[in-house]
């Protein structure tokens, strides 16, 4: 198999782009992928400061890789969950690389503020994900505001978005349908949001952070088995299997045909919470409840 952009030995196959690419030409491809996704939404330019949501992970090791070599100004953000065997080794993780590209990163620890992730499953009755999520998004953009930068990055990629579109869509969730979205705007109280890898597979983040040698967290976290979004790209993947093209063609098709429509019936009236001023639908926040504000 020859590579389709120089023709030399292929090492990786694309089959929903019916491309095969050597190493060095993969790596091109990729890069690509992301500048065309951060110029065609007008995510951010090089005068921009860029806060990255990053994890230890492959995805937002590779995004804030990927960002450093195209030139931009992008520092990292990691909070630590407080989770034994597992924060303390991606926040190592994210400390080895940030050293390694002499790069800017803060860490936040919840536990500080008394709502590690352990300590918020102990107060709740239902599954822990959808709240740490809530949480994290809380600090990413509160700490990005407190430190002054323009854009908040994330390392969501096409099969994360394809996950969520599809979970949307078998649930009508109107009102998270609304704000799906390569990028939502900034407004009072909130930054802007972007996710630059939203047009590659987690098979090409896992391609390309293998190609760089990226050292990433390899392991899941302890409370995500068996979550829902799990089981949906297992199937979306079966789908993708059988007819390449699949994924990436339903989340264009929901941007292009969709999302429009939905943006101009967005209903963006919101509270502000009166502890801290994030925007929530009732008077306290969720994050602000969880610290024991009433």
């Amino acid at each position: 198999m020859k590579c389709t952009r120089c023709k030399k030995e292929a090492e990786v196959e694309l089959k929903s782009h019916n491309a095969a690419f050597c190493r060095d030409c993969f790596l091109h491809f990729f890069e690509n992928q992301v500048a065309k996704a951060i110029k065609t939404h007008k995510m951010f330019s090089k005068t921009d400061r860029v806060l990255i949501a990053v994890s230890g992970g492959k995805d937002s090791l590779t995004l804030w890789n990927v960002l450093l070599d195209l030139g931009y100004e992008a520092d990292g953000l990691f909070i630590n969950l407080g989770i034994d065997g597992f924060s303390e080794v991606a926040k190592g993780k994210v400390e080895k690389f940030a050293q390694s590209r002499g790069a800017k990163l803060i860490t936040v620890n919840l536990a500080d503020d008394g709502i590690s992730i352990p300590e918020v499953k102990n107060k709740i009755r239902r599954p822990v994900c959808s709240l740490c999520g809530q949480v994290k998004r809380y600090y990413f953009n509160m700490i990005g505001l407190k430190n002054g930068y323009n854009v908040l990055a994330t390392g969501h990629n096409l099969d994360d978005e394809v996950s969520r579109l599809f979970s949307n869509v078998l649930h009508w969730n109107m009102e998270y349908l609304e704000d799906q979205s390569p990028v939502l705007p900034d407004e009072e109280g909130l930054l802007k949001k972007v996710k630059p890898l939203y047009r590659v597979t987690e098979f090409d983040t896992s391609v390309y952070a293998f190609f760089k040698g990226l050292d990433f967290v390899d392991i899941e976290c302890p409370f995500s088995k068996g979550a829902t979004f799990t089981v949906y790209k297992k199937h979306l993947n079966q789908i993708e299997f059988f007819s390449p093209g699949t994924k990436i063609d339903f989340y264009q098709g929901f941007l292009k045909k969709l999302q429009p429509i939905m943006a101009d019936d967005k209903n963006d009236s919101k509270n502000r919470c009166k502890i801290c001023g994030y925007p929530t639908f009732s008077d306290i926040c969720s994050v602000c409840r969880l610290k024991g504000y009433r």
